[in-house]
Order: structure tokens, then C-alpha cells, then sequence
């Protein structure tokens, strides 16, 4: 299989899903989670309830977004981001669902209403109790100068990154709207995910029992390697980049 296949698959596409994972961000330096050197072989994972229950542990949490310690915003879009977002300017894909967290594919263009974010985003704050958003530039001086844990301005409940910590349920919204996109795709495009998170690893082979074709394109092999159309163990950005030049036309 060549990054010559790669290109068919894309270009034989008439609604392509593109899923993303840790591998298309650490080529633009974000840390991933579990891999040796990981965000998680550095420091131990705050869980939702020790967020919840704990002020000590909220204190962590805020200190650790606000230095910038999991090193989860702050990069920018790679090659990889950016073929992406060149496939869904040209009206390939419909649906970028990324387990990531980093804001990256937003920032490479891809329209926000086009990106299922499965875990959620480092890039700003809700409140747990009415879903208000909040800004981090917004509390990061309060905390940083007098120590002041963020709380809502709406509401007054507890304020916490938008992300999908251990331990905290999945966001129903995104969950559906990820199975429609995989549902009513013909092609699944994986990039970068190593398919042992669940329930989002569940994805590709919910759209390959309903009949699209499946590409993964990761690093190491995956243990779903042997349902897919195409594998390739390479690196994204100049893979992607090959197989979806800038000159492509517009599909429709």
C-alpha cells in the first residue's frame, strides 16, 4: 500500500469522515498521553470526581492549565492539520471527529461547526452547573497574582477547562453527532490514533460494518490494522500532503 492508494481512496470519496488522534498533533509538538515521555508518564491525571471534591485538586488543575505543564495549546497547525483542512475547503470532507484536545485543526481552518471534538478543548473553560463559557485569558490573572480558583460569572458553580477529564462523562452531543458523520460517510480516514480509546475507537469500525471503506494512517500499527482497506505506518503531514495536494479542485 502506497500513499499513491492513499490518494485514490480520497479522491473515490464522495463523503469522507477524517478522525484524528494524539499522532497528527506530536508532529507539531503536542505531548500525547500514554506513549513513554507521555503527558501521563510526567504527571498523574486529575480525575472529575478529585476536580469536583477537592479544592487542593482544582488548585493542581488551574495551576497545571495556566503554566502550560500538559502542553496541550499553545503549538501550531502542521502539514497534517493542514491537508485536512484543504480537504474540507474542497468540499471532501464533511466531518473532522478528533479525540484531541489542542484546538489545531480549528486553528488551520477548518470551520469549528465541522469538528467533533470527542475529549473536549484546552483552549477555554466552562462551567460545570450551565455550561457557560469562560475564556482562560480571562481568569488566568486573578488566579496567577492572588490564587483566586475560577468560579462562573453566570451562575457560580464550578468553572473547569473544557476538556473531558478520567472519569467524566462523555459528551452526548458530540457522541451523536460523531455517529451521523460515521454513519453517512462512504470513506473513514484515520490519522494518528492508535484505536484503543473507547467509546471513540469505536468509530472506524461502526463505519466500515456500514459498508464505507476504511484508511489508517498511524505510526505503529493499530489493532483494527486488519479490518481496514489501506494501512500505512507513516508519518501524517508528508503523507496526507501527498496524497491531498493544495491543487485539488473542489468536489462540489
Amino acid at each position: 500500500m502506497s500513499r499513491a492508494d492513499l490518494a485514490r481512496l480520497i479522491a473515490d470519496a464522495r463523503r469522507l469522515v477524517v478522525f484524528t488522534g494524539a499522532g497528527i498533533s506530536t508532529e507539531s509538538g503536542v505531548p500525547d498521553f500514554r506513549s513513554p515521555g507521555g503527558v501521563w508518564s510526567k504527571m498523574k491525571p486529575i480525575n472529575f470526581q478529585e476536580f469536583v471534591g477537592s479544592e487542593a485538586k482544582r488548585r493542581e488543575a488551574w495551576t497545571r492549565t495556566f503554566t502550560g505543564a500538559a502542553g496541550w495549546v499553545g503549538a501550531r497547525p502542521n502539514a497534517g492539520h493542514e491537508a485536512v483542512a484543504r480537504l474540507v475547503a474542497q468540499g471532501k470532507v464533511a466531518t473532522v471527529i478528533t479525540q484531541n484536545v489542542d484546538n489545531l485543526h480549528q486553528e488551520s481552518g477548518v470551520p469549528p461547526d465541522q469538528v467533533v471534538e470527542l475529549h473536549g478543548n484546552a483552549s477555554y473553560a466552562t462551567c460545570l452547573e450551565c455550561a457557560e463559557r469562560h475564556e482562560l485569558h480571562e481568569l488566568k490573572d486573578s488566579f496567577l497574582k492572588v490564587g483566586e480558583i475560577p468560579y462562573c460569572r453566570h451562575c457560580g458553580g464550578l468553572v473547569k477547562s473544557a476538556t473531558i477529564s478520567f472519569g467524566q462523562p462523555m459528551p452526548a452531543g458530540p457522541m451523536a453527532r460523531a455517529e451521523a458523520a460515521t454513519l453517512a460517510c462512504d470513506a473513514f480516514l484515520v490519522l494518528g490514533s492508535s484505536l484503543v480509546v473507547y467509546p471513540a475507537a469505536g468509530f472506524p469500525l461502526m463505519a466500515k460494518r456500514n459498508g464505507a471503506k476504511l484508511a489508517i494512517v498511524n505510526r505503529e500499527p493499530t489493532d483494527q490494522d486488519s479490518y481496514a482497506d489501506l494501512v500505512l505506518h507513516d508519518e501524517i503531514g508528508p503523507t496526507l500532503s501527498a496524497a491531498a495536494p493544495a491543487n485539488q479542485a473542489r468536489t462540489n
